[in-house]
């Protein structure tokens, strides 16, 4: 048996009040019919005393119209139950887990009806994509007796996830980088794929990068030099602090893009051969060292999901933002550069983002724009925001405005040179 809770329903207790009404009426004005009723309703109320409790065993299997959907495109979902027991089911309701961040827009999530041993039971439903990663719940069912005075309640899992977000963000970086094989061209020389320049022969330099053609016409020796390429080390640092939970309505707030910009990064910036890490500022320290490798980029998109860091909603109380970026500034390495997320929501953020340039740390800031201009309040908000934006760019430090409607790599595209991260 599926573990569950069973629960009795109370259905009969009216119909046994009323027997024992009808028996006791029936005797004492001696009148059959009243008797009759009255042994009739007594069964009734018997009846679930002699049956057992449903004993439900039931999978589930949960298939989408697409895994990787565009935000507003509509995903079908389609829901099969199977009962895996060997009684039949005389009344299953089942109520499918949807994303709390997902709305139904066609068809129901809910569905009800017989099901025999072996037989399953299948309907579906439309949800529209909203940004980000969104992980379906565990069915709910509830199988009633015969009678309907018992019911058992069971959760029915199957592991259903919809990513929309963009695989690649197309995340260009500064020019602050490691020394080992990437993706950034470095100004020094040695081995590489790009020219850079010639030199004196020295000894010991590989016969592989002597200038030949020179020696032929010259009969001088020189060695020639490449551009070497160089990994960075970039740290994603999400601004989640309670000042950043701001959104417009019925829209997700601007931590929730945060987070999808993040993966979005991490995503493009694994595929350049970057080592990447992962920090916050929020309710509590999150810091995942910078590394290379898939197996890293999915520690970094585990945290992102189940950190309480980056939950729905702000946590109670403030952390101490200082202490926290005193602490990031201290694991930074001398060649790590930073790419944050943040709805610059307050003088606090960009004055974060000055404070790690100043301590040598490139920094571009990533601002998903979650203010309008249709009242005087937002409007106050909105122009708020353009002055940190204009005040960041003055400091040299690289902004994209991210209209979260948009993939983020085409805001990157668009970007200004004096915007480009």
């Amino acid at each position: 048996m599926t573990e569950g809770t069973v629960r009795r329903t109370k259905r009969w207790r009216g119909v046994v009040a009323v027997s024992l009404f009808a028996l006791t009426a029936g005797l004492l004005l001696n009148l059959p019919t009243v008797l009759m009723l009255a042994v009739v309703g007594v069964t009734f109320a018997l009846y679930p005393a002699l049956t057992g409790t449903p004993d439900p065993t039931l999978s589930l299997d949960r298939e989408l119209g697409t895994e990787n959907p565009d935000k507003g495109e509509a995903v079908d979902v389609t829901v099969e139950v199977r009962n895996d027991g060997d009684e039949t089911l005389l009344d299953l309701r089942l109520v499918d887990g949807v994303p709390p961040t997902l709305r139904v827009t066609d068809g129901t999530p809910r569905q009800a009806g017989v099901l025999r041993p072996g037989s399953s039971l299948s309907f579906s439903y439309t949800v529209t994509a909203e940004r980000g990663k969104h992980v379906f719940d565990p069915a709910t069912a509830v199988v009633r007796d015969l009678s309907g005075e018992r019911e058992v309640e069971v959760s029915v899992a199957s592991e259903t996830e919809i990513d929309c977000t963009v695989a690649d963000a197309g995340i260009s970086l500064r020019e602050q980088t490691l020394p080992d094989v990437g993706r950034i061209t470095a100004d020094d020389g040695g081995s590489g794929v790009e020219f850079h320049r010639t030199r004196d022969y020295q000894r010991g330099d590989s016969p592989s990068r002597i200038d030949w053609n020179r020696f032929a016409k010259t009969g001088g020796l020189s060695t020639i030099e490449f551009r070497r390429e160089r990994a960075a080390s970039v740290v994603l640092l999400v601004d989640a602090r309670a000042a950043a939970y701001r959104g417009l309505d019925g829209d997700p707030h601007a931590v929730a893009y945060g987070v999808s910009g993040a993966r979005q990064a991490a995503a493009s910036l694994f595929g350049s051969r970057n080592r990447i890490g992962l920090a916050a500022l929020g309710r509590s320290p999150v810091w995942v060292p910078p590394d290379a490798g898939r197996s890293h980029v999915d520690d970094i998109e585990e945290t992102l999901a189940t950190d309480a860091t980056f939950a729905p909603t702000p946590g109670d109380g403030e952390a101490d933002h200082d202490d926290q970026l005193a602490q990031l500034l201290e694991r930074l390495d001398d060649r790590s550069q930073v790419l944050l997320f943040s709805p610059l929501a307050d003088d606090a953020a960009g004055e974060a983002a000055r404070t790690i340039e100043a301590h040598g740390h490139a920094i571009s800031v990533i601002n998903p724009v979650v203010t309008a201009d249709d009242g005087p309040l937002r409007r106050f908000a909105s122009a708020e925001r353009r002055h940190r934006v204009s005040k960041l760019r003055n400091a040299g430090i690289p902004v994209v405005e991210w209209d979260p409607d948009r993939a983020l790599a085409a805001a990157v595209d668009d970007a200004t040179p004096e915007g480009t991260a």
